[in-house]
């Protein structure tokens, strides 16, 4: 492998593959990592593969205004993405406080991209090239495509396109739309006539140019209002599918209009195949060694995407927003060409990590409809209970798991993206669960629960805590018949729209009878275009108009995770307190059903002069809540 197999990233690199001028520069977020599980990497080479030349700028110096220029103007656009991650979750903690790393970055160093990174990256290029065309892409702008709740700054913000004066957003996974946008372009169609594309995002000040739009309420209503933003958020929700979504407007002041067209179509499993079959070198850029690699690209070295789209539907997740309802494929003899190229490679030991996508067991759409009529509106698939038209059948997975354990040099074949359990249950029989516990568990099988109140799943749009029950039944029955010890880690979530303390103990007692105590817990991240954020933000949930409690006081979120590790000795005066104020002494004493000792709570100094640690705050929000 040679330097010049990847993109341009100086004029040298320019030379010597003898571009002139490129199409196209990408400005990006992370390490410039020429690997499909990388969005930078599969649109540079898509547009290559069409004909179009592209040059990578990777983390530029946000503070230097020349750090934009290393390759020139291009001809066509400047391509902008935060990164594989939205640039505020990959600095912050739910805290608020600061990441130490980041590996999305040479070396794993933290600090290589600003905040809002989409936005400044675009500003930066404005300032140089006033008339250069601009397009936004990737998760960053996806998901702030219209106006959004901003959990950082804790304010409503306006569409990523204002911000940022750019002048299209290609959203989604974009594979479609950006061939438009180049052809488009290329063409000499202006940037601001581009405003017929699936996928595509644009402002104008003529409503006159949108056929049949869905006028959403407009900014500066839902700024003033947010019941009016919750009614908007359902809209858009509902809109999300390529075969019934209407374009949708939204207002702003100054007669400024941003106008989200429909989602483009899936993919077909030939272009699915196509896409992952460009010559991606499988790495990161060789400058990139002297600093230690990118850390990214352990976790998908050796990982198979068999799959994108998710029908789970959780309320917590973007994922219906992003890369939609429908499920897409790879055919077998995708995968396991690339799976022959990894055990090929040196560094191989025989172990498959991963073989799925946002939910591993998801390997067709949910039902016949969907290709041609697209998902429904007023339902969900799985939630609240399965749709009768559900196709639960694990056969196709099943098999393309049985040719990659047959491979020569592969020892094992690991399941680690998510796997539903309520759609497990769903297949006619049990094969896909008993080769799963038999040939892609390895001790430990990680699955997502979430919680365990019927009230916090139904608001997650997760399945109720007896579907769950009778998931662990059944896996922990076939672990014993098969002679194997082979534990189930649950995930769990604190804090989720509609959790109150009451919630956080009868998880923390169902974790008392399980004999269970997890390491680590995930406190709700309220990041945006979620049905979930909404709730946070509204105090509504937008799929029925019920008002919905939200723990955001600080200490309240931390008696919630305490409660879900009440066994630490760390956080005793936290389940304490918690249990004090839910009236729950019964569950303070030395009886086996009990969640904690007595002891005396040791006052910390000057606890009652922070607000945010008072008891009193938490009572008075339970009183708010109780009326």
């Amino acid at each position: 492998m040679i330097e010049t197999d990847f993109l341009p990233i100086s004029k040298e690199d320019m030379k010597r593959q003898n571009i002139r001028q490129l199409d196209f520069v990408y400005v990006i977020g992370d390490a410039y990592v020429d690997h499909p599980s990388f969005g930078h990497a599969i649109i540079s080479r898509l547009l290559q593969a069409h004909g179009f030349s592209v040059g990578i700028i990777s983390q530029p110096d946000w503070k230097d205004d020349a750090s934009i220029t290393i390759l020139g103007e291009p001809r066509l656009a400047f391509l902008v993405s935060a990164g594989n991650m939205d640039s505020m979750v990959n600095h912050y903690f739910v805290s608020k406080k600061k990441r130490p790393t980041d590996s999305y970055t040479p070396g794993g160093k933290a600090g290589k991209r600003p905040d809002h990174a989409t936005v400044v990256y675009s500003n930066l290029i404005r300032k140089t090239y006033k008339k250069t065309p601009i397009i936004l892409g990737g998760i960053e702008a996806s998901l702030r495509r219209l106006a959004h709740y901003d959990y950082w700054s804790d304010s409503y913000k306006r569409s990523v396109l204002l911000d940022s004066g750019a002048d299209l957003i290609s959203y989604g996974m974009g594979e479609k739309s950006i061939l438009e946008i180049a052809e488009a372009l290329d063409s000499g169609i202006a940037v601001q006539d581009i405003t017929f594309i699936p996928g595509t995002v644009f402002k104008t000040k003529d409503l006159s140019i949108v056929y049949d739009p869905l006028v959403l309420p407009d900014y500066e209503t839902c700024k003033e209002n947010k019941t009016k933003y919750a009614e908007s958020f359902r809209i858009q929700y509902d809109n999300t599918d390529p075969f019934t979504g209407k374009t949708l407007v939204e207002a702003y002041p100054n007669k400024i209009y941003v106008v989200q067209n429909p989602p483009s179509k899936p993919l077909s499993m030939q272009e699915m195949d196509d896409i992952y079959d460009l010559p991606y070198q499988r790495t990161y850029h060789p400058i990139y060694e002297k600093e230690g690699g990118v850390p990214a690209i352990s976790e998908v070295k050796f990982s198979l995407i068999s799959c994108r789209g998710c029908f789970g539907g959780c309320s917590f997740c973007a994922l219906t927003f992003h890369q939609g309802r429908i499920v897409q494929v790879r055919s077998h003899e995708s995968i396991l060409k690339e799976a022959r190229w990894m055990t090929d490679q040196p560094d191989f030991k025989g172990y498959i990590h991963d073989v799925g996508g946002p939910t591993a067991n998801f390997r067709h759409p949910s039902c016949e409809k969907q290709l041609s009529k697209g998902v429904c509106k007023n339902r969900q698939c799985l939630w609240p209970s399965p749709c009768p038209n559900l196709n639960g059948d694990h056969s196709d997975y099943i098999s393309l798991l049985r040719k990659l354990r047959a491979l020569p040099k592969v020892k094992k074949v690991f399941i680690r993206s998510g796997v539903r359990f309520d759609y497990m249950l769903q297949d006619k029989n049990d094969q896909f669960l008993k080769e799963m516990i038999s040939y892609h568990v390895s001790g430990q099988c990680k699955v997502a629960p979430e919680h365990i109140s019927d009230a916090v799943l139904s608001r997650m749009g997760k399945p109720r805590r007896q579907i769950y029950d009778s998931f662990v039944k059944k896996y922990q029955s076939y672990n014993q018949k098969m002679g194997l010890k082979q534990y189930l880690v649950p995930y769990l979530m604190s804090s989720h729209p509609g959790s109150t303390l009451k919630e956080a103990i009868e998880l923390a007692e169902y974790l008392r009878e399980l004999g269970y105590m997890p390491e680590q817990v995930q406190d709700f991240y309220p990041t945006p275009s979620t049905m979930s954020t909404v709730m946070y933000y509204t105090g509504i949930d937008p799929r029925n108009g019920e008002k919905v409690y939200t723990a955001k006081n600080p200490h309240e979120k931390a008696m919630q995770r305490a409660l879900i590790q009440y066994r630490n000795p760390d956080m005793y005066d936290l389940v304490k307190e918690a249990l004090l104020l839910e009236h729950r002494q019964d569950l303070i004493g030395f009886d086996k059903k009990c969640l904690i000792p007595p002891r005396k709570r040791k006052e910390k100094p000057n606890e009652n002069k922070h607000p945010k640690g008072n008891i009193r705050v938490y009572q008075k929000a339970k009183s708010k809540r109780n009326h």
